[in-house]
């Protein structure tokens, strides 16, 4: 059997110090901390080497060429064509996953990664930057959650690019909810801010990049402005939400290494499933993708037997998470909002509502209601058409001459 030569030079010089030590050269504490092991150590090799006398003795077997651990190129060839042929673009870590439970793999992941790194397969991972310290984790959950949006070519790269919204339990790193969407904006962030609260309950923060949806931002490249209020803000500072900015990518580090973990997964899982169509990719998220995340990337929490989530049954959230947008009545008792005209029936409130100030609140969905103060005047589809009239309506035109 053959060794490498660092092997034999380690074994050579083990047996000098052996020797020197017998001779009364040196002591026997000093041979053992010159060849980095105990006392005890020492004894053992010595006499291994008194046994059979040689440097041959002192050999390390682990080093042997080729090692007798090592797998068969047979085998090695058939996780590279296995990962080639049906796994590609996976990560290390997902295609291990699916190898050992699907395929019958006994190898380990780092054996995998090697093998794969070897062949061409997986690129080397890039040298790590400068060491930084982690910020701790909230105690509770529901004390802190993460709000981002993911930009990517879900299907594949021969389809167009979409983003995928996230929220995040600090705690736990419990992802509560996945929405695709065409593009992240004010009313789907508000979709999915509501959906979390109607599932879990009202949480404490909200952290979020200095998006336009969630910040003002006066200058370019400076701080967020503490008077100006989004949309989203009024929404959440109206559940008493208190939403932080994170002034960097940096800050931002846990949800970045769960976005790639993220972007790692899904675009392989949804390839594999031939999903190309928004409405199927997120039954898929829903139902399979999102609960196998989170029994892989979940933590229990400092205090695991309580949560800061506070009961959200009471508060209209449909009114709260929509967009609102002040406008003047016009004299004919009409309220025009982006090109187009939502006509006010007569009411009981009051003779007219021209020229008086009315709210108009446009949900997600597209549906758009006006409200004088808390009255609500009429609810309307995204065309402008009448859906419903208020209670306090009258059963007469608004103008008497037209009728």
């Amino acid at each position: 059997m053959e060794y490498t030569w660092r092997a034999w030079t380690k074994a050579m010089t083990a047996q000098e110090l052996i020797e020197k030590a017998m001779r009364g050269e040196i002591k026997w504490f000093e041979a053992a901390a010159r060849m980095g092991v105990s006392a005890r150590q020492l004894r053992r090799i010595k006499a291994v080497y008194d046994a059979s006398k040689g440097a041959k003795s002192l050999l390390d077997k682990r080093q042997q060429m080729p090692s007798p651990k090592r797998a068969a190129m047979a085998e090695v060839a058939l996780v590279r064509d296995l990962y080639r042929e049906k796994y590609m673009g996976f990560n290390v870590a997902h295609f291990h996953e699916i190898a050992v439970a699907e395929h019958g793999l006994k190898r380990s992941y780092t054996w995998v990664k090697r093998a794969l790194q070897e062949g061409g397969l997986v690129a080397l991972e890039k040298k790590r930057g400068k060491h930084r310290l982690r910020r701790e984790r909230r105690p509770l959950a529901g004390m802190m959650l993460h709000i981002d949006g993911s930009t990517h070519a879900w299907y594949g790269p021969d389809h167009p690019k979409m983003d995928l919204l996230g929220v995040m339990d600090d705690a736990t790193s419990e992802m509560y909810a996945l929405h695709l969407v065409e593009q992240e904006s004010t009313l789907t962030c508000m979709t999915i801010i509501r959906d979390v609260i109607e599932k879990k309950g009202l949480f404490a923060e909200l952290y979020a990049d200095r998006g336009s949806h969630f910040w003002y931002t006066p200058k370019a490249g400076e701080g967020p402005s503490t008077t100006v209020v989004t949309q989203l803000g009024r929404a959440l500072a109206t559940c008493s939400i208190r939403l932080i900015a994170a002034m960097s990518p940096q800050a931002r580090g846990r949800g970045e290494r769960m976005w790639a973990t993220i972007q790692g997964r899904l675009p392989n899982e949804l390839r594999v499933a031939g999903i190309t169509t928004q409405a199927e990719a997120q039954k898929y998220i829903n139902e399979r993708f999102l609960p196998s995340l989170n029994r892989l990337v979940m933590v229990a929490s400092t205090d695991s037997e309580y949560d800061a989530f506070t009961d959200a049954s009471l508060l209209p959230l449909g009114q709260i998470f929509c967009e609102h947008h002040a406008r003047s009545v016009g004299k004919d008792n009409c309220v025009v909002y982006e090109k187009r005209n939502l006509q006010l029936v007569a009411s009981k409130l009051r003779y007219t509502f021209a020229g008086q100030k009315v709210t108009v609140r446009e949900a997600p969905s597209g549906e758009l209601t006006v409200y004088y103060g808390e009255h609500l005047l009429g609810r309307y589809d995204a065309e402008g058409k009448l859906l419903e009239q208020p209670k306090h309506a009258l059963n007469r035109p608004a103008n008497k001459r037209a009728a």
